[in-house]
């Protein structure tokens, strides 16, 4: 998602939940983001994705961008839409995992704990980045 305050543009990131990227910053946020089963619309998956890690639903005119490969082998399949949400009333679904490690104890904790608008500069600073050419392809297609 992104919006223009001011003429600036800004682009919408989530930061994941749980224990291991609860203290990490630079590099660790996200676009919205999820796996889809090979028979599913990817685009259907991305907004079910959105709404699952934000609570919010997203329509709009979706610009398709070019996917990228993560170090897993895994492909990003992604759009960009113009829309506003309030990053301080997310709610996200839940995950489950054994924590502390080996303690044998369950744990749940929010897929994504915040989010957050971000200039194109500082969003390129937080994102992952495998998936800071979202970003870079976004705004060659935005200009």
């Amino acid at each position: 998602m992104y919006r223009k305050i001011n003429s600036q543009l800004q682009i919408f990131l989530v930061h994941p939940g749980g224990p291991f990227f609860k203290n990490k910053d630079v590099g660790a946020w996200s676009i919205p983001k999820g796996e889809f089963l090979d028979d599913e619309d990817a685009l259907v998956a991305a907004k079910r994705e959105f709404k699952e890690e934000t609570g919010q639903a997203i329509e709009g005119d979706f610009i398709q961008l070019k996917p990228v490969t993560l170090k897993s082998g895994k492909i990003v399949h992604a759009w960009a839409v113009e829309g506003d949400i309030n990053h301080e009333t997310i709610f996200s679904n839940q995950f489950e995992m054994e924590w502390p490690p080996k303690s044998g104890k369950k744990q749940s904790f929010p897929e994504i704990d915040r989010a957050g608008w971000f200039g194109v500069d500082e969003a390129k600073l937080k994102i992952n980045g495998a998936q800071g050419g979202l970003i870079d392809n976004f705004v060659a297609k935005k200009i």
